[in-house]
């Protein structure tokens, strides 16, 4: 196929690439501060549209599960943006009341839309309303999270510390309802959830991704994994399953052409 972004190749580094939820678009974002919309029919895979945010070096962009909306953050911002693709508007996200952080990088958004999860500094987790972007509660790790995923129902949130600890939270009463440690863990740095819910993949800087399966990781503080994936020789930096659960991704972004298929 040709590439899907060859009628605007980025001027930086690319930091997200992403398919629409429902349409044939796929959406790229990066350091060169701007995202761009392409019309995926592996033909000509025409550009849509570019936006360019003023002195906003891209993070992360996600669209929102609708598929009405980008929300972006910057490298070095506390504020972030929001696209609305059906007017067309930038709106940006200046400042979430009681959420006092210095920069605003990493988030996730719940399955079912109506969540968006802010990853804190000092292990502080904040979440807010899909809707209003504004905050409903905060929750805290010990030590610093690094990773965090939603359950597929998103009634929980798995939440991976650098010191190696997974806490599961209940989404609707913000309680903490375990914990446990990754095995062999010295840090860790991404964690998936399979869509049915079946297993969690947790990749620290060592390279090795442990999968487990949730019923383990609910009930037990050292879960064995089901299996220890060596591929990598790399820090792990992307974990994720496949919509059937069949394939598991693992991939790191130190070296060139670290990705491997389980």
């Amino acid at each position: 196929c040709l590439p899907a972004n060859q009628e605007r190749f980025a001027n930086g580094r690319l930091v997200t690439v992403q398919f629409h939820p429902s349409a044939q678009v796929v959406m790229t974002a990066g350091h060169d501060r701007s995202v761009s919309l392409f019309q995926v029919d592996g033909i000509r895979n025409p550009k849509i549209q570019s936006i360019y945010l003023e002195s906003f070096p891209i993070y992360k962009a996600r669209f929102s599960v609708d598929g009405e909306q980008v929300i972006a953050t910057g490298t070095h911002h506390s504020m972030f943006f929001v696209y609305d693709m059906m007017a067309g508007n930038i709106i940006p996200i200046p400042k979430v009341r009681g959420v006092e952080e210095k920069f605003l990088r990493n988030f996730e958004l719940s399955p079912d839309g109506s969540f968006m999860l802010l990853v804190g500094t000092s292990g502080y987790l904040h979440l807010l309303s899909m809707k209003t972007k504004e905050l409903i509660s905060t929750m805290k790790v010990n030590g610093r999270c690094t990773a965090t995923a939603f359950t597929p129902d998103s009634s929980k949130i798995y939440s991976y510390s650098k010191e190696g600890e997974v806490f599961i939270w209940d989404v609707r009463s913000r309680k903490c309802l375990h914990k446990f440690e990754d095995e062999g863990s010295l840090e860790g740095k991404c964690i998936a959830v399979s869509k049915n819910n079946q297993y969690v993949a947790c990749g620290s800087s060592s390279g090795v991704v442990n999968l487990y399966t949730t019923d383990v990781c609910l009930k037990e503080n050292r879960p064995k994994p089901v299996k220890a994936i060596m591929n990598l020789v790399t820090s792990a930096t992307c974990v994720t399953f496949n919509p059937t659960t069949e394939i598991l991704a693992v991939a790191s972004r130190d070296t060139d052409e670290a990705v491997k298929l389980v």
